[in-house]
């Protein structure tokens, strides 16, 4: 006699078929994610040989690499663009090479900046210590020159004239009066510092102007009452008796 099939039964064994498909998709489909991880060259090995692309995940990972190293790049490109330039990252608008009456002993770069003036000063090869650093009213640095108020003094760098703002003001109050630049061990000494006193005009009018580095600390002419009961002479109160002049720089426009 022919067994009948249970009616209740045939559901359950279309499901049972159903879920037997169902996970050899399943399987077939992590296979290639499964390959794509054990892939030395980034890819995933199809059934055919070929290669897959990465799966999801691998590619946010590359782009995400990309991002980090083009941040980088752009990071180097800055800091190599910034190279030589102030705390503004601005690049120079004048300069000026001090030497002394041998060779060059230091640098200054100037920048325009919103109703100031920055400067980057730096020097080498000299005593450890304070130097006094002036702009003076005239652009020329002869080594052996007489003063333009009186042709009977002579002496180095005279030809400079006086600080910038001399016959307006005492020391320190002139436009030119600049703050001194602390020279370390190693015998090289930075500054950079921004100053309202002074404009282009100072620097680029028809007579120019010069960077001055001294040989003594600047004292400002602040000498209290009771060193000097009758208050600063006349070199305190002209110079902050910051000493001869050491090395001059004339002061030309960047280009």
């Amino acid at each position: 006699m022919t067994a009948r099939t249970s009616p209740r039964n045939t559901p359950l064994r279309i499901t049972t078929a159903l879920l037997g498909v169902g996970g050899i998709l399943v399987l077939g489909a992590c296979a290639p994610e499964s390959a794509s991880e054990t892939t030395p060259e980034g890819g995933a090995s199809a059934p055919d040989g070929g290669v897959q692309s990465l799966s999801p995940g691998a590619t946010e990972g590359a782009e995400t690499t990309d991002t980090v190293a083009s941040d980088a790049t752009d990071t180097a490109d800055s800091d190599a663009a910034g190279s030589g330039t102030g705390e503004s990252g601005a690049p120079a608008d004048y300069t000026a090479s001090m030497q002394d009456i041998e060779s060059e002993v230091g640098s200054a770069q100037i920048r325009e900046m919103d109703g100031a003036m920055e400067f980057t000063v730096e020097v080498s090869g000299m005593e450890p210590g304070f130097y006094g650093l002036h702009v003076h009213e005239i652009g020329e640095c002869n080594p052996d020159s007489a003063a333009p108020d009186d042709p009977s003094e002579l002496g180095a760098f005279l030809s400079a004239g006086s600080h910038i703002g001399a016959d307006e003001s005492d020391h320190p109050d002139h436009a030119g009066d600049l703050p001194p630049i602390l020279v370390q061990e190693s015998g090289e000494g930075h500054l950079t510092f921004q100053t309202d006193r002074l404009t282009a005009e100072h620097l680029q009018d028809e007579d120019g102007a010069a960077m001055m580095l001294h040989s003594e600390p600047d004292n400002f002419a602040n000498i209290p009452e009771r060193y000097a009961p009758d208050g600063p002479d006349e070199d305190t109160t002209g110079t902050g008796d910051a000493g001869f002049r050491w090395a001059c720089g004339v002061v030309e426009a960047a280009g």
